[in-house]
């Protein structure tokens, strides 16, 4: 998947769809993130639940193809964390939304899909659903803000830098945090930017620019088609190649990875670099 070879990834991934023990599917003993929901049957025609066990900014990655599920199916039902609600409310095609309750989850429909099982189910790569697929109203920021993010969750700490590192940046443009909670960064919202996902989504799409690491608003920019910069370590996920500046998945995203383990002085150092350069083109 991260090479591009969207067949050969697909044909491994058929494999081992028929190597499962069916006893297994969606298996309550499991974590949800460890469970695998679509036993291969075809969904055309068919009232389909999609589930999203996995975190926010896989279910904004993944988002994307399901108006072309609805295209095949009978109807779509997206059971989505909460929070996400009021964005997926406006995609196309769905029949209804539904809040998941991981204690409380919906009853199995005609087919299930977990939502990071699209581009498989659909034989889809990234480029056949671009984004910018998701929409809402934009934040009121001075011009050419700013948007810093530099804690990618406790769960992958390695994804996250320390934010004194970030200040340099605060001196070429204003600028806003996108994490939770009081910051010492000289930015518009020094007591953090609101738990809220619409808030969030809209302080995005008014900035000009999001600077940020491998986390849920890297996912959320690319998703509003807003110019990002994504910081990566030296091994990032899948779904990111280190060697390349581009990714498939979203057209306005620049991707900067750690030449080596840790280096993140290295990432804003590039960054900087960039940025200065680009204000010097506006300049002349």
């Amino acid at each position: 998947m991260r090479a591009g070879r969207y067949e050969e990834a697909w044909r491994l991934s058929d494999a081992t769809l028929r190597s499962r023990d069916p006893a297994t599917r969606d298996d309550p003993s499991r974590p949800y993130h460890e469970r695998w929901v679509w036993d291969g049957r075809s969904f055309d025609g068919r009232h389909v639940l999609v589930r999203c066990y996995h975190g926010l900014g896989d279910t904004i990655q993944f988002v994307r193809f399901l108006p072309q599920l609805a295209t095949r199916a009978a109807t779509v039902t997206l059971e989505v964390q909460p929070s996400l609600i009021p964005l997926m409310d406006k995609l196309e095609g769905l029949t209804c939304v539904m809040p998941f309750d991981p204690a409380a989850p919906l009853p199995p429909a005609e087919c299930d899909l977990e939502i990071t099982e699209l581009p498989l189910a659909l034989r889809m790569a990234p480029s056949a659903a671009p984004a910018p697929y998701l929409s809402t109203s934009k934040a009121i920021l001075p011009e050419g803000t700013i948007a810093l993010c530099h804690a990618g969750g406790d769960w992958d700490r390695e994804r996250s830098l320390p934010p004194r590192l970030l200040e340099p940046l605060c001196s070429l443009a204003p600028c806003v945090t996108l994490v939770p909670g009081p910051t010492d960064l000289p930015v518009l919202n020094p007591g953090g930017c609101p738990m809220d996902m619409e808030a969030t989504a809209a302080i995005i799409a008014g900035a000009s620019l999001v600077i940020t690491v491998d986390t849920m608003a890297a996912h959320l920019a690319g998703a509003l088609g807003v110019p990002t910069f994504l910081m990566l370590k030296a091994e990032p996920d899948w779904r990111w190649s280190p060697g390349q500046t581009t990714s498939p998945w979203y057209s306005s995203m620049r991707l900067y990875a750690q030449p080596t383990p840790g280096d993140w002085p290295a990432v804003v150092g590039s960054i900087l670099a960039d940025l200065e350069t680009r204000t010097l083109m506006k300049k002349g």
